[in-house]
């Protein structure tokens, strides 16, 4: 028979360092024990993506994701089937996508900003986790993040900030923020909120 498994929703604004949180969550687990599901290989096609009103696009919305498929492969994660997705690699050229294989594990962690937002996403999840950041330590991780590691201008960097990240975080992430199970915070470190959520997610799943 099977087992439904744990269901873990997380989400926070950009830069809040939730993939550095799920790399070490999910190093905390056999590969075979967790299954991460990431709402970045949800992202519509490039051509369908809005534009600004200077026609810059805008991938920091709610319509920049196919929702309905992001829910629909959950569910079918919830009831024990493998889900087959191709990776979506930032509109990089040189990277050929390669064929993701998500199987059904004890624990499942959904991962992304709009995780709360989308209903039908936030529906299936049995915990929800926020990971919480000050604005101006995010807007340095992203600086970092983007200018330094991806090679992006400075100027590029901070207008999407401003214009494109920052409104929807105000919009479509901090209202959801209490609806969260757990909030964790991320200014300095997040050990004992990690450990906490390990010892939670153990127990629900006996291991």
């Amino acid at each position: 028979m099977h087992q439904k498994p744990f269901i873990v929703g997380i989400t926070g604004g950009s830069a809040s360092g939730k993939t550095t949180f799920l790399s070490r969550l999910l190093a905390s687990y056999a590969p075979e024990d967790i299954c991460l599901v990431s709402q970045d290989n949800y992202y519509l096609d490039r051509d369908k993506q809005h534009r600004d009103d200077k026609g810059i696009h805008n991938f920091d919305l709610p319509t920049s994701f196919d929702s309905e498929a992001y829910a629909q492969d959950i569910l079918r994660l919830s009831q024990g089937e493998t889900v087959h997705r191709k990776e979506y690699t930032f509109n990089n050229p040189n990277v050929v996508p390669r064929q993701l294989e998500f199987k059904p594990a004890p624990i499942v962690v959904v991962e992304g900003i709009f995780v709360f937002y989308f209903e039908a996403v936030a529906k299936l999840l049995d915990l929800k986790v926020y990971i919480d950041a000050k604005e101006y330590i995010k807007l340095q991780r992203r600086i970092i993040r983007d200018k330094v590691e991806r090679g992006y201008d400075l100027d590029d960097v901070l207008y999407r900030y401003i214009n494109h990240v920052a409104p929807t975080y105000e919009k479509y992430i901090k209202p959801f923020k209490y609806d969260a199970d757990v909030i964790i915070p991320n200014n300095n470190n997040f050990d004992t909120g990690l450990e906490v959520l390990v010892t939670y997610l153990n127990s629900k799943t006996g291991k």
